[in-house]
């Protein structure tokens, strides 16, 4: 079996969504990926190359005004090079996204994604966790603590830096990169067997 080539294609306004990239990193390099982090207002051919050859393209972006920032559209629309040749196809496709709102139409920038993702022909890996923290047992440092099913969410204050991004926020972007990477394994094993 191969390892698995994840990509992590981002951006970070202020740094917020470069913290929730760190974790998403951290979870499939520890589920035993080849992980690459790649910002995507600095790409270069080197890196549209990596993308190309990765099993997996996990997307991020802080969510400003309702969708992805104007340097993920850019990318985005950039992408359609690919488009064109079907270069994604049937590589896997999860999401990230963070807000100083709770909710902060986040779910918008994961839905931009995932259409996207759809776009290219890629599959969708969401989260695959229940919601945390929405009964009275529960607690804000449940894993989901947003409850996004779609992908990995985050909330963080609008007056503090990255180092304030909410603990629970960076596990649940851990485990997405766990997930993906896993997912790409099944994958890979079910594409030998066929």
């Amino acid at each position: 079996m191969t390892t698995p080539v994840v990509s992590i294609a981002y951006h970070s306004g202020y740094g917020h969504t470069a913290v929730i990239a760190e974790a998403v990193r951290a979870g499939a390099a520890e589920a035993g990926a080849e992980v690459h982090l790649i910002k995507v207002d600095e790409i270069t051919d080197e890196q549209w190359e990596t993308l190309d050859r990765s099993d997996a393209i996990v997307f991020g972006s802080p969510t400003y005004m309702g969708t992805a920032s104007g340097a993920f559209h850019v990318f985005a629309e950039a992408s359609s090079k690919r488009w064109f040749q079907l270069a994604w196809k049937d590589k896997l496709a999860a999401g990230f996204t963070n807000s100083a709102s709770k909710s902060g139409d986040k779910l918008h920038t994961l839905q931009f994604f995932q259409i996207l993702a759809g776009q290219h022909g890629m599959h969708w890996v969401n989260l695959g966790l229940h919601p945390g923290w929405n009964s009275s047992t529960g607690s804000e440092h449940d894993l989901n603590r947003l409850g996004v099913f779609t992908g990995a969410a985050a909330q963080t204050n609008s007056d503090e830096g990255p180092e304030a991004v909410h603990k629970a926020d960076v596990a649940t972007a851990g485990h997405l990169g766990r997930r993906v990477t896993e997912t790409a394994r099944v994958f890979a094993r079910g594409s030998v067997a066929a």
